[in-house]
């Protein structure tokens, strides 16, 4: 199991990362990533940068461009790929046409909760580095966002109730879910979301409490289902070129503060997801568990996609998902 103590323990024994080492020469890179500054990740990256130049004496700067204002979320993966720039955040699913391991984390009911969401990362990290790897990225480090949830203007206790919502969606695969489920999928991107509720172009959507809060959902949406349908992720990365370009007491620093920057991530994940929520019911929004019927209509919806999802990834995607189901029974 995924255990917190763990995390904290780590963190409580390595507040610090090794002694700076002075470089005489500095590197400067760019680093888009596509959420506010009041997001739990752009606070972790920016923390994540701040330990690296504190362990480099300076030498070593990484200036985040937060909230789509560089390059926006649908982009940075390419701009990473290319060198455009040498280091993003993306949230992985958003590229889910790219390659099927893209968006595993955010099959609906595969994962659910940090736990089950860490041991499906745990079995799913080798194949998501690989493909990365062909595109010239390295993967420094991953974190979950909270469980995934349902706002909508009017309940929704079935499939039935969503039929014809018009309904926003965050990657290619919850498109697909939208569709099974009946609804019409929308990909709004998270700091257009009050625009397309005020302008109907959405009535409902699937997002974390996180983003909820973030967006102030209550100004626009009644109802969340606290589904912990799935635990998507983003990730730190980097162009394999520009790495390799960097001294190696650089890359060092680098690699030391990602290892603490991924559980401390996480240990904010599941922080966030009990705040978001109380913060959510305290500004007047109802807050309910799935009824039975919706539970069992997105659970079948969660094991079509599971199947469609082996079928794309072939034998390396089955055994991950053997993988995960072994580490489940574990």
């Amino acid at each position: 199991m995924f255990d917190r103590r763990q995390i904290v323990a780590g963190l409580a024994g390595a507040t610090t990362l090794a002694a700076p080492t002075v470089l005489r020469a500095q590197t400067a890179w760019d680093m888009p990533v596509p959420y506010t500054d009041g997001t739990f990740h752009t606070q972790n990256v920016r923390w994540w940068v701040e330990e690296i130049s504190k362990a480099t004496g300076g030498s070593m700067k990484i200036q985040v461009h937060s909230n789509n204002s560089l390059i926006r979320l649908p982009e940075i993966l390419r701009a990473v790929s290319t060198g455009q720039v040498a280091a993003g955040e993306i949230l992985i699913s958003q590229f889910g046409n790219e390659d099927p391991f893209f968006e595993l984390d955010s099959i609906p009911f595969l994962a659910q909760g940090l736990d089950q969401g860490m041991l499906l990362y745990q079995a799913s990290k080798q194949a998501l580095e690989s493909t990365c790897q062909r595109r010239g990225i390295r993967v420094l480090y991953c974190v979950a966002w909270p469980s995934q949830a349902f706002y909508s203007k009017t309940p929704i206790n079935s499939a039935a109730d969503m039929r014809g919502m018009k309904f926003r969606t965050v990657s290619p695969i919850t498109s697909r879910m939208a569709e099974l489920l009946g609804a019409v999928p929308t990909l709004v991107q998270a700091s257009e979301v009050p625009q397309a509720f005020a302008t109907n172009i959405v009535t409902g959507m699937i997002t974390s409490g996180a983003t909820g809060v973030q967006s102030r959902a209550w100004e626009f949406s009644s109802q969340f289902v606290n589904l912990r349908a799935s635990m998507p992720k983003n990730a730190v990365l980097v162009n394999e070129r520009a790495w390799q370009r960097l001294p190696q007491a650089v890359k060092d620093a680098m690699l030391a503060a990602s290892a603490q920057a991924e559980p401390r991530g996480w240990k904010l994940a599941g922080e966030v997801e009990a705040a978001s929520i109380e913060e959510l019911r305290k500004n007047g929004m109802t807050v309910v568990d799935p009824s039975p019927q919706l539970l069992a209509d997105v659970k079948a919806v969660g094991a079509k996609l599971t199947d469609e999802w082996i079928a794309k990834a072939g034998d390396t995607g089955k055994a991950v998902i053997e993988n995960f189901r072994a580490r489940l029974r574990a």
